[in-house]
């Protein structure tokens, strides 16, 4: 047979490309898009856990405890102090300044500025290292969300939950008043009192930014907890930070008999004692509850009562609110600066699945 009859061979026609399975496709798409923002989900998730934890409810039950207990013993001083001032302004405001004689500390202001930094350091000592120790940061990184967003979901929270637990305590106080002393409040002395309350979160949100940064350094959440409560207790007390402030004062400023000497020495524990955030917490909190109050000083209850027999002029809100400005921005600096150390450190981490 001739080369010619031989038919020529053909080449197989070439496939044309497969197009992308569906699933990959639409994970390659989404892959593309930009993220947004994560840290409502987390914050929702976390603020579900609280809630639900028992540590919330032994939290408010603490908190509602260290409230009714100034309460409880300044009953009767509070009846008789509304009954010689039954004509003035402000009584009920009374509640949350009037304490035992001779005991301080056994007011509402300062009882709750000594147990309410507990609410944050308890809700977010353990933020970040219990997730790392349990093993499932690295899972919730490994999620669709930016990594700030889990630092920001853990404080808003926290934050949303001390805010809910300082209101209710609050009301608490505040039905407490209505039924003890049969007064209903004025609209001025519930805008101060509104006040008091966004002042105490801000000191508490310090607190919590506080726990946040030890969360983020310190590995362990035991270590973490301890040194919380080791600086609570030598910051927020005042019987252990004036201590403390004391001891300090007379190497800065050694008292001496002359009255310069003396007047230079509680000069420089007054400026030391306002160092602290605790400080700065009940000479704030003492102006927004009395309106009487023209200085950062703490009157007594003789004082006050002996003021309003007299009618001085109150001070306004506002009036109020600049004397304790600086003490506000203070606050709320500090409170900054711990978030801003906790957001940095974590960002810095190497998390390891």
């Amino acid at each position: 047979m001739s080369d010619a009859m031989v038919p020529a061979a053909t080449e197989p026609p070439v496939p044309a490309p497969a197009a992308a399975p569906a699933p990959q496709a639409a994970s390659a798409a989404r892959r593309a898009e930009p993220l947004g923002p994560g840290w409502p989900t987390i914050a929702a998730k976390e603020f579900a856990d609280h809630v639900l934890s028992a540590r919330f409810y032994v939290l408010l039950v603490i908190l509602g405890v260290a409230a009714l207990i100034p309460l409880y013993f300044a009953a009767d001083q509070i009846r008789s102090a509304a009954s010689q001032v039954s004509g003035a302004s402000a009584v009920f405001l009374f509640l949350f300044t009037v304490g035992p004689p001779n005991i301080s500390l056994l007011r509402v202001d300062q009882f709750v500025g000594i147990a309410a930094p507990l609410l944050g350091v308890a809700f977010a000592f353990d933020a970040i290292n219990g997730e790392r120790h349990e093993g499932t940061l690295p899972r919730l990184l490994s999620q669709p969300i930016h990594r700030d967003d889990v630092i920001n979901g853990k404080f808003v929270a926290g934050l949303a939950v001390i805010a809910i637990v300082l209101a209710a305590v609050i009301g608490i106080i505040s039905g407490f008043g209505l039924l003890r002393l049969g007064i209903v409040p004025a609209s001025g002395e519930v805008v101060r009192i509104v006040g008091w309350y966004l002042l105490t979160v801000l000191y508490v949100a310090l607190w919590l930014a506080f726990g946040m940064l030890l969360s983020v350094v310190i590995q362990r959440a035991a270590t973490s907890a301890l040194i919380g409560l080791g600086v609570w207790l030598f910051v927020a007390v005042p019987i252990f930070g004036q201590l403390i402030v004391s001891i300090v004062g007379s190497f800065v400023a050694p008292g001496g008999s002359s009255a310069t000497d003396i007047l230079s020495a509680a000069s420089a524990q007054q400026f030391l004692l306002r160092l602290l955030p605790s400080t700065l917490y009940s000479e704030a909190s003492i102006v927004l509850l009395d309106p009487s109050v023209t200085s950062v000083s703490t009157p007594t209850l003789g004082q006050y009562i002996q003021a309003q027999q007299q009618v001085p002029p109150l001070l306004s809100l506002d009036q109020s609110l600049l004397l304790v400005w600086p003490h506000i921005v203070a606050l709320l600096a500090l409170t900054v600066l711990c978030f801003a150390l906790a957001y940095i450190a974590f960002m810095r981490q190497e998390v390891r699945a």
